[in-house]
């Protein structure tokens, strides 16, 4: 029997308790008529693309400024995938909400590793005993469709019903360009609730600080990571490409920036589509940032 891909090669359980703990959910909520196949093989895809790295987390890593774990013990797990069905909608946001209360409950950090962006809706949920919490999606589109094709819960919606959450005090969206996600309805919802848009343009002229700087200090932040957020030149294994999105960089610094400005509760990183990968390149890029939320979380909680 072939054992199971763990993240960089991370336990499944640790003698003392983890302050992190990584699970796949492949599927959330589909739309009739869709598939979802492909969003389901990234997190496996992921776990795959760390494994040249399993035995170098010793190693000094630049983008981190020391070893991942900051010369401390492992303190992260990856407790493999939630079982999901494709179409079995309700019983897949019942798992995923689920998992994220029992990793909460143990005092660990969820990581979460998607899937489409309708995973993000349970996760989110699933804090309702730990709020409130602020938002920041990095991500092409703010993702407040009401609704599409009658489905409430599907990938054009996360958004949406996050704001409906009682626990989510607050919004940022970061990376948006383009068009597509967002009709003026979407748009006016979404600043009426008080969520604030930083495109991606802005970032590139102004810096990460543009956002950071709308970031409650102290804040407690889940920050939800939709992989077309980042440019298609590294990131194309994406259903949605749009040019001109956010770099390896300006991702990993902003998520830096957050470590020390906040505190990451939680993090989740959806949409990555195998099938239109390059020569694994956007599974690489995801692994690296996984990383980078890993050693920022370890570095400042």
């Amino acid at each position: 029997m072939t054992a199971p891909l763990h993240f960089l090669g991370l336990p499944d359980r640790l003698s003392d308790a983890p302050r992190m703990a990584i699970f796949g959910a492949g599927h959330g909520t589909t739309y009739a008529g869709r598939d979802s196949s492909g969003h389901a093989l990234a997190p496996d895809a992921i776990r795959a693309a760390s494994r040249d790295d399993a035995g170098l987390i010793d190693h000094w890593d630049f983008d981190l400024g020391g070893p991942l774990f900051n010369g401390k013990p492992v303190c992260c797990v990856d407790l493999g995938n939630v079982d999901t069905v494709m179409h079995e909608n309700e019983a897949n946001r019942a798992r995923i909400e689920a998992k994220v209360r029992e990793v909460l409950a143990s005092g660990a950090v969820p990581i979460m590793l998607g899937g489409d962006d309708s995973t993000v809706i349970p996760f989110v949920s699933g804090f309702a005993d730990h709020g409130p919490i602020f938002i920041v999606q990095i991500d092409a589109h703010i993702d407040w469709r009401d609704e599409l094709a009658g489905e409430r819960f599907g990938y054009s919606s996360p958004m949406r019903r996050a704001s409906e959450m009682a626990h989510v005090n607050g919004m940022l969206q970061v990376g948006l360009r383009g068009v597509g996600s967002a009709r003026i309805e979407e748009i006016e919802a979404a600043q009426n609730f008080g969520s604030r848009f930083i495109t991606a343009r802005e970032i590139h002229s102004k810096g990460i600080n543009e956002a950071l700087r709308h970031v409650p200090a102290g804040a407690n932040v889940l920050v939800t990571l939709d992989c077309d957020g980042l440019d298609p030149s590294i990131m194309p294994g994406v259903a949605a490409r749009s040019p001109g999105g956010l770099t390896y960089t300006e991702v990993t610094e902003l998520i830096a920036g957050l470590g020390k400005r906040a505190g990451i509760v939680g993090f989740d990183l959806v949409e990555l589509y195998p099938p239109a990968d390059l020569s694994g390149l956007s599974a690489l890029t995801a692994s690296r940032i996984l990383v980078n939320a890993i050693g920022t979380i370890v570095r400042n909680t």
